[in-house]
């Protein structure tokens, strides 16, 4: 039971990293803050809390749905394949025309923790692609696994966002130099198109299986 558990927990730790390590506004600001080393507790926190709250709003809503109508798995299922596929499409894309993430262009006015964090609430949410990636794939992907087993999974996609930011703000002096290669991305691109479409395989072959 313990391996399960530990399975599905990877599961959702594969799918939240690779989803937020996508190169974006998000990302970009959270290194620059890292680099810079201003307010990146506050900033990094908030990227966190955005993704919990986000993450567990999409997975509450979805089960609820679930419990409802239990076609809605199936529905969810073959969505969530055909999305990951597009994305991991998308992602090898992006392999073969990489981008870096640099902190030029930046204005170095000074800025205070409240107008950090308030830069980071408006990158996050402004962006349409954050409830995408949370409310609705983690959400409806999370409803795939029985009651006991969903938890794992949020637990892993929560704690890759976790692992992320943290690690980019207050790893950033390390990580700058490697994330402003193209090559660098053109890896990691390529590495999240081959977990996509992983993934996406495995919810067909469920439900091939289940009918």
């Amino acid at each position: 039971m313990l391996d399960h558990n530990i399975s599905v927990f990877a599961q959702g730790l594969a799918l939240g990293g690779s989803l937020i390590v996508a190169i974006g506004a998000q990302n970009a600001y959270v290194l620059r803050q890292g680099l810079r080393r201003r307010h990146v507790l506050a900033v990094t926190t908030t990227c966190f809390f955005i993704d919990l709250v986000l993450i567990a709003a999409g997975a509450g809503g979805f089960g609820r749905l679930v419990s409802a109508a239990p076609w809605a798995v199936s529905l969810a299922a073959w969505g969530g394949a055909a999305f990951l596929t597009a994305y991991g499409l998308r992602a090898f894309r992006a392999a073969l025309h990489p981008g870096a993430l640099t902190t030029e262009g930046q204005a170095e006015r000074p800025q205070g923790v409240l107008a950090a964090i308030g830069t980071a609430l408006a990158i996050s949410l402004l962006n349409p692609h954050v409830y995408l990636d949370t409310v609705i794939l983690i959400g409806s992907i999370a409803g795939q696994f029985p009651a006991p087993t969903r938890p794992w999974f949020l637990a892993g996609a929560m704690c890759a966002s976790g692992i992320w930011f943290y690690g980019l703000g207050f790893g950033a002096g390390r990580l700058a130099p490697l994330f402003a290669r193209p090559v660098a991305w053109r890896v990691l691109d390529f590495l999240i198109g081959c977990i996509m479409w992983a993934i996406a395989a495995s919810l067909i072959a469920g439900e091939i299986v289940r009918t």
